[in-house]
């Protein structure tokens, strides 16, 4: 972030242009991380960042526009993580799929902000298609996995991969929820998060004759 001053006594800190839509973002990010995604106002998410009240309406007509921003951003790194940690699925579809039930945790743990904005803001996804957009790639990624996963159990036991993918993710987001966030949320358990989770899909693929 790049600051400058005004010449002249009593003259405020102001941003080199086109900087203020990154200096709310990474505000937001920091009152999320201390209050969580409900608990700031879009004034004081412009203190947090140095500005007048007016100057986020630049780039935000509303706190719920600037929350929207924050999670398109971190659904778009989270997918990005997955699809690295998936890598086609390399060297086997196994290997991989355990990478990216770490990769999902270990998002959680390093980005909780990020986290909680993209899960925990209860904003409406038809009012903002381009977080969903984002959504739905990572989304996909998890399914892309499950579909190469489910082709090597048995022809009989194969479920659909969308219902596959929901219960990955149902297991991966609660255990991060629970267990991996790397904020006050976080529990404390026996093990690590990945080996829970881990012992749960060898579980339930083992339920569909994938050992």
């Amino acid at each position: 972030m790049t600051w400058h001053k005004d010449s002249g006594p009593g003259t405020r800190r102001g941003y080199h242009h086109g900087n203020l839509r990154e200096a709310l973002i990474e505000a937001a990010l920091g009152l999320i991380r201390e209050k969580g995604p409900a608990g700031f106002t879009f004034a004081e998410a412009a203190r947090a960042a140095g500005v007048s009240p007016a100057a986020p309406y630049r780039h935000f007509r509303d706190r719920d526009a600037l929350l929207a921003d924050v999670a398109r951003r971190g659904f778009e790194a989270f997918a990005l993580a997955l699809a690295r940690a998936w890598d086609g699925g390399r060297p086997s579809a196994r290997e991989a799929f355990d990478r990216l039930g770490a990769a999902y945790l270990a998002f959680a743990g390093s980005e909780p902000a990020y986290f909680s904005a993209m899960f925990e803001t209860g904003l409406s996804l038809s009012d903002y298609p381009e977080v969903r957009a984002e959504g739905d790639r990572a989304f996909a990624v998890l399914r892309e996995a499950c579909e190469a996963v489910i082709a090597t159990l048995p022809k009989d036991r194969r479920p659909p991969p969308l219902m596959m993918a929901l219960h990955i993710w149902s297991l991966a987001h609660g255990i991060a929820a629970l267990f991996a966030r790397g904020d006050r949320a976080r529990r404390a358990i026996p093990m690590r998060p990945e080996e829970l989770l881990e012992a749960a899909v060898l579980i339930y693929l083992d339920g569909l004759g994938g050992r």
